[in-house]
């Protein structure tokens, strides 16, 4: 099996483990490619250093059957970056925090492999937002699993978001900004401005305003189908951040920003009987006495 590694630089608490998890693999004769700025990093921390096959710089291109992911949703993202469009299903081994997208704990990462042969893991996929920016700006990678948001930078002027959808006038969302996030991305900063949950698998998208200035603005559920075009004003900013899974770039204000559902999706590996109530229960806390 051709495995794909990527991981943050954040793993001193985990050492032990990653070393059983690396003996593991190569136990398994698994070839590795593994992205270097990991790699880099695990030479200077583990006692052996893993036996790699192939280091893949940030614009190498690479295959493998499976993609591992070694860290929080954060990393998570980045990995999925990192397969772009290769459709490489990804399994995240969480050495994190919440780990809604990284399914299998640190601890429990050393079985993996077995766990993967023995059939008691799934696959779902995700859908991503395409995102077509205006003529000039900066250069990025233009996709997002989690959310899309556009945000006013530090000023206390407030920006506007002039939305349509699908060609026919929306609403202005007047506030701190605004988030069309995907299900994936509806348990992170969508969730934090008050927007809904949604099942992952589901077709849909929501825009969420941030801070509203009026109070009837809440936040919408439309198909995932839909064109939706954004174009930003305000009354004393030249500027805005344009933020795509939490990387920022600026865009002059009265600029046109296109989202549409993108042409591939990200394949997530999780365990055979994961079900997203029992994920809600578990990192919510829904259904727990706080007394």
């Amino acid at each position: 099996m051709r495995i794909a590694i990527y991981g943050n630089t954040h793993q001193a608490d985990h050492l032990d483990e990653l070393t059983r998890f690396f003996a593991s693999l190569a136990a398994h004769n698994v070839w590795i490619a593994m992205d270097a700025r990991f790699y880099r990093y695990l030479k200077e921390v583990l006692p052996a250093v893993p036996a790699i096959n192939e280091v893949v710089d940030p614009d190498d291109d690479f295959s493998a059957a499976l993609a591992i992911s070694i860290g929080g949703d954060g990393t998570f993202l980045r990995t999925a970056r990192w397969v772009a469009d290769r459709e490489i299903p990804i399994v995240g081994i969480n050495t994190g925090h919440l780990g809604y997208l990284a399914d299998v704990h640190i601890s429990e990462a050393e079985h993996l492999l077995d766990d993967l042969h023995g059939g008691r893991f799934k696959t779902e996929s995700r859908s991503l937002i395409q995102v077509e920016l205006p003529a000039g700006a900066p250069d990025c990678w233009p996709y997002a699993l989690n959310e899309v948001a556009f945000l006013k930078k530090d000023t206390a002027s407030m920006l506007s978001a002039h939305a349509s959808i699908n060609g026919e006038g929306l609403t202005s969302y007047i506030g701190d900004g605004l988030i069309v996030a995907t299900p994936t991305g509806s348990t992170g900063y969508n969730l934090s401005v008050g927007g809904p949950i949604i099942e992952p698998t589901s077709e849909s998208w929501v825009l969420s305003p941030i801070a509203p200035h009026s109070l009837t603005m809440r936040p919408l559920v439309v198909t995932d189908r839909s064109l939706v075009d954004v174009t930003t004003d305000s009354r004393a900013a030249s500027s805005y951040l344009l933020s795509l899974d939490g990387r920022s770039i600026s865009l002059p204000v009265g600029s046109t920003v296109k989202l549409r559902r993108a042409p591939f999706v990200t394949r997530v590996v999780q365990r055979v009987g994961h079900h997203f109530a029992c994920a809600l229960r578990q990192k919510l806390l829904w259904g727990m006495d706080q007394r």
